[in-house]
Order: structure tokens, then C-alpha cells, then sequence
């Protein structure tokens, strides 16, 4: 008899592409699975689930506002209607149980699951647990958590460290360093830095690097530079004429990027974190500021504080950024020490392990 699955969660890459890592992970061993994604209408996951070949269907629901206070007057009839949508969900899908992986979604799915007394698990990717999962934790089956110390916020008896699930691509990466960078149309002789704010860009990052820009060229750093849809048109014309510089909003074969770099600039969500470790690549990173409970900042101090990485407060990037690269660009040494940190860090199997570890509470 085969298993139904509903996996809730996305707003972000670093929701949405463990929650496929998992789901494909569960489909290897168990053929006949069934599943369904549950995410937030407008949110990316609604694009990149059915690209990944699985189901989706969307709420209306959206996140807690932390800067603009007024946006959150519809919150409570949000919630209200999510609520009812899950009912439905739920009722006609039958699940066999409920992954909750973070996002918007999590909440109103895995609470009413529980409510029905329909087994659920929890993936915490970040360092600092958020509140909806704290609460979500005390009737779930198993939380899985992406590193280790999470029993401060999640009961210990139920909490298991697996490392991040992150995409397949990157887990093996295989391609040659060259091969990539000719797909970027970019020169083997030259010192690459790679610039990821995150699926949707990062302000302060991107405004630094077009600032200084024609420093990076000056000491002979080319660029693979993703922007995010807001910064897209301003930094092609930054770019306008100059070689040597990639630019896109949005890197599709993360895996080529990553092979094609030697060093980073990054935001820190957990699976950017995840990612950076298991490529090996020394990062400096510019956690998000307005991240529920900082927890970026908790993410990039896990690698940090093991000399894996380095890491500038977002209100200083304007300032420190350019010089940072450039002096980690120049020093082999520094960044030869971080990548055999990182990858003392990294994580392969984490898919596979939590895959096993819910086929094995619920029975296959």
C-alpha cells in the first residue's frame, strides 16, 4: 500500500529546496508515494515545485510583517481562511502524514494535522528556531534540525541533527572548475567571486558590488553575480561594456556556479549556509537583518566561530565589503584553511536520513 504525503512550507529557496530534497529522497525509497506541497499563493514555491515535478496548491495566507507594522491588520483573517483551505486539503488528500519544512504554509497545515491526530515532523534548518515551529514541536513525531544544540528550543527526546537536505547537484558536485566557468563565459586563469543575496536578492549586497565593481576588476576578480528581480535592470547597467561578469537575476544550475567559484559573498540562510560548506567554498557573509530572530546572523557564526567563514554586519557592508574580498581574493592561505574547515562541516546525506527516519515511524 502506498504512503500520501503532504509537505508544507516555501517563501524562500531555503524552504522550498529541502523540502524537494526530501520528497525525492522518501520517492527513492518508496516508489509508490504519493505527495502533496502546500505552500503560499505568490511565493516562489508555486513555480519551483511543479518544475520539480510534484503537486502544489497555494494558500492565501502571508508572513508576519517585522517593517511595516500597518500589513499586518489582515493577519488574524489570513490565518482564518488558511485554516479552512487545510481542512479541505486534508480532508480530500488523506495524508499519511505532514512535513513541515518552514514558511508561511508550515503553521496552519502541520497545527491542523495534529489536530486530526495525523502523524507530523518538523525540519528546522536554522540555528534559532522560530516560533511557529517551537509550537508545532510539542505535537510532532520528530524534529529534524540542521545543526546540533537545538534542544534549547525543541524537546530533546524527539529532536534528531541531520544537517540540511540540499539539492543533489551540489551534494555530488562533480563538474570542473573550468568546464564552469566556461558555461559563464568567464576565464580559468582568473579568481572568481560568486554573489548570492539569496533567491531574491540582497539590497545592500548588490549595492556594494555595483559601488565597487571596477575595484574587484582592478585586481583581476571576475564576477557571477545574482541579483534578484528588484536589482536586475540597475546592475546590467553597471555592467553595461565591462568583461569579465556574469549577471543574471536568478542562477538556475546552482551547482555550476558554485563549481566555478573560489570565493563568495552571500547572505545566510540555512541552506545557503548548507550549500557553501558542502562546495567548500570561503564565504563572507551579510546575514539579513530583519531575520526572524536574527537567526541568519546564528546560521553564519556556526561556520564562523569555526574559522570556516567570515562574516560583516549588513549596516557595514557599504563600507568593508570590496576590501574584505579583495584581502580574502589575495590571501591563498586564509582560504585554504576555511575550505577544509567548511568541508569538515559539510553534510551529504541529510535527505536521506530524515527520508528514513519518517518511513520508519510511520511504517512503510
Amino acid at each position: 500500500m502506498s504512503k500520501r504525503f503532504i509537505i508544507a512550507g516555501g517563501g524562500t529557496g531555503g524552504h522550498i529546496f529541502p523540502a524537494i530534497a526530501i520528497a525525492q529522497a522518501i520517492r527513492k525509497m518508496m516508489p509508490l508515494a504519493e505527495f502533496l506541497f502546500v505552500g503560499a499563493k505568490g511565493k516562489m514555491e508555486m513555480e519551483k515545485v511543479p518544475q520539480s515535478g510534484f503537486k502544489i496548491v497555494g494558500l492565501d495566507i502571508a508572513g508576519f510583517n517585522r517593517k511595516e507594522w500597518f500589513k499586518n491588520i489582515l493577519l488574524p483573517y489570513q490565518l482564518m481562511k488558511s485554516f479552512l483551505q487545510v481542512r479541505r486539503i486534508v480532508h480530500e488528500f488523506k495524508p499519511d502524514a505532514v512535513i513541515g519544512v518552514g514558511g508561511y504554509s508550515t503553521y496552519p497545515v502541520l497545527r491542523w494535522a495534529q489536530f486530526k491526530n495525523i502523524p507530523t515532523f518538523i525540519h528546522e534548518a536554522n540555528a534559532f528556531a522560530g516560533k511557529s515551529n517551537q509550537l508545532l514541536a510539542k505535537k510532532a513525531l520528530k524534529i529534524f534540525t540542521g545543526t546540533s544544540g537545538m534542544e534549547r528550543f525543541f524537546p530533546a527526546q524527539k529532536t534528531i541533527v541531520t544537517g540540511n537536505p540540499v539539492r543533489q547537484s551540489i551534494a555530488h558536485l562533480s563538474v570542473d572548475r573550468a568546464e564552469a566557468l566556461a558555461g559563464f563565459g568567464l576565464e580559468a586563469h582568473q579568481t572568481t567571486l560568486l554573489i548570492i543575496g539569496g533567491s531574491l536578492g540582497a539590497v545592500s549586497i548588490n549595492r556594494a558590488v555595483a559601488a565597487g565593481i571596477n575595484r574587484l576588476q582592478s585586481y583581476g576578480i571576475q564576477l557571477i553575480w545574482q541579483t534578484g528581480k528588484p536589482f536586475i535592470n540597475e546592475a546590467k547597467s553597471v555592467c553595461s561594456g565591462l568583461k569579465g561578469v556574469w549577471v543574471n537575476d536568478f542562477i538556475q544550475d546552482m551547482h555550476l556556479a558554485y563549481a566555478a567559484a573560489d570565493l563568495l559573498v552571500s547572505r545566510a540562510g540555512a541552506m545557503s549556509v548548507a550549500e557553501i560548506a558542502l562546495a567548500g567554498k570561503p564565504a563572507i557573509f551579510i546575514p539579513y537583518p530583519f531575520a526572524a530572530e536574527d537567526h541568519q546572523t546564528s546560521n553564519a557564526l556556526h561556520l564562523v566561530n569555526r574559522d570556516a567563514a567570515l562574516l560583516i554586519p549588513d549596516r557595514e557592508a557599504a563600507q568593508k565589503l570590496i576590501d574584505q574580498v579583495i584581502a580574502l581574493a589575495g590571501d591563498h592561505d586564509k582560504r585554504s584553511t576555511m575550505k577544509n574547515n567548511l568541508l569538515a562541516l559539510a553534510v551529504k546525506d541529510a535527505d536521506e536520513h530524515i527520508a528514513k527516519e519518517i518511513i520508519k515511524q510511520i511504517g512503510s
